[in-house]
């Protein structure tokens, strides 16, 4: 009985550590067309240390407010080896304004300098499990497989940038480009919700 409990006492940190740990999440690469007519994928970048992903789109108030910011942080981490790309997968069906025209147009008159990718079959943005817009994650590069070690909103103020608190994806990718964890892993995404089309219907270009 005594061995017993000896053994309890051991593996019952290891337990609780096991139970505390949340299971870490691997996406997959895809394969969309971008803006400027290519298509792009995470393969395009074999020296990537990591990528942040933000599924946004042109038609939401709340997504309007950030490509600057995303400009921003392109300009500071794409060298770092951590791009940024953009991805629109809401429904071109329900959201005229976010068809690929448009995107193209858009992309252009706001000087965007990150890849702006059409997700139009919904499958990345399901892929993620991606709910708002916009709605951000920063994946790792480990053992071969994309990891998500972020995935929320892309910093604490919209509206207002120059009073933004938490830069979460910045923090987030900070920590992973200096070896630490990340101590913030997920945040409530903000925005419009991201509507998935019934497949047999078939989205607008």
């Amino acid at each position: 009985m005594k061995h017993m409990r000896f053994i309890l006492l051991l593996t019952l940190p290891l337990l609780l550590l096991a139970a505390g740990r949340k299971k870490e999440r691997v996406v997959d690469d895809f394969k969309l067309l971008n803006v400027d007519g290519r298509m792009v994928s995470l393969a395009d970048y074999p020296d990537a240390k990591g990528f942040v992903i933000v599924f946004t789109c042109n038609h939401c108030p709340f997504a309007k407010l950030y490509p600057p910011r995303f400009n921003q942080f392109y300009e500071k981490y794409a060298s770092q080896g951590v791009p940024l790309l953009a991805i629109s997968s809401t429904d071109t069906v329900m959201y005229e304004e976010d068809t690929f025209v448009r995107m193209r147009a858009k992309a252009t008159a706001e000087h965007f300098l990150f890849p702006y990718l059409c997700d139009a079959q919904q499958t990345v943005a399901k892929n993620f499990e991606a709910q708002k817009t916009p709605h951000a994650y920063v994946i790792w590069k480990e053992k071969g497989r994309w990891v998500v070690k972020y995935n929320g909103a892309f910093d604490d103020n919209g509206a207002h940038p120059e009073h933004v608190g938490d830069p979460y994806v910045a923090n987030a990718v900070d920590a992973l480009l200096a070896g630490r964890r990340v101590g913030v892993s997920e945040t409530a995404s903000i925005g419009c919700q991201i509507y998935f089309r019934d497949a047999a219907m078939k989205p607008k270009q």
